[in-house]
């Protein structure tokens, strides 16, 4: 977080003050890997919190609007390049003491792929690399990163159910055994194989059935899906199985 930021004053008829309000993004990258929900860390090379943990993130460069600034942060700091990923907006974060720096004001992205390659440090960190989620739970992250981190897994949790949002972790092509994987791993837990596929292929919109097989592992070779028009899941594919 080491580019020049978009300032903003209060307007002379409100009680301004000389504090400067600094607008950055922080990127929350989700992919599976091992059949775990990982998310992408980068160790901090400058002070504050040198040393620590943290989510990719940058200020807002003057030129530039917010998702812009987004995948900069994510070709720069996260180095992951022209990888597609799906990109979307979770929240902003304002707490007045977040960022010791001073007032600091961060729009969170989260950014989901399929197969995310091992990251490339970036110019301005220490190191990067993927973290199980599951094993967050004894790192300290820098600023509010927890937090952060905490809202962005818990929107694509929640998004499982009702949009089509699972299939943004897999290939193209893809088995109904992948796909309850993906929920199985975003959700952690188990689901019945076959309620599921019941449900997964009856949604409307969800699915394209392909007329091709996978390659075989030892029994019946499955049938391989794509990803259909649909962004809506009716009905919602829930978490309690219901």
């Amino acid at each position: 977080m080491g580019r020049a930021p978009v300032t903003g004053r209060a307007p002379a008829t409100e009680q301004a003050t000389d504090q400067q309000v600094h607008v950055a993004v922080d990127l929350i990258v989700l992919t599976l890997r091992g059949g775990r929900l990982n998310v992408l860390l980068v160790r901090r090379e400058d002070e504050p919190f040198r040393d620590a943990w943290a989510l990719p993130g940058g200020f807002v460069q003057l030129d530039e609007d917010l998702e812009d600034a987004a995948y900069r942060v994510l070709a720069d700091e996260a180095s992951l390049g022209d990888f597609t990923v799906h990109l979307e907006q979770v929240r902003t974060f304002g707490a007045p003491d977040r960022d010791p720096r001073g007032r600091v004001v961060s729009v969170a992205f989260m950014a989901l792929g399929a197969d995310l390659p091992d990251p490339q440090r970036g110019e301005d960190v220490a190191d990067a690399r993927w973290w199980p989620v599951d094993d967050l739970a004894a790192i300290d992250l820098a600023f509010d990163h927890d937090v952060v981190l905490d809202s962005a897994v818990e929107r694509a949790r929640a998004k499982l159910e009702y949009t089509t949002l699972a299939v943004t972790f897999l290939p193209p092509e893809f088995t109904i055994s992948q796909l309850r994987g993906v929920y199985e791993s975003v959700w952690g837990t188990t689901l019945d194989a076959g309620n599921f596929h019941r449900k997964a292929t009856r949604t409307e919109g969800f699915l394209v059935e392909l007329d091709r097989h996978a390659a075989p592992t030892g029994g019946r070779p499955a049938r391989l899906y794509s990803a259909g028009p649909g962004t809506a899941l009716i009905p919602p594919l829930l978490r309690s199985g219901q």
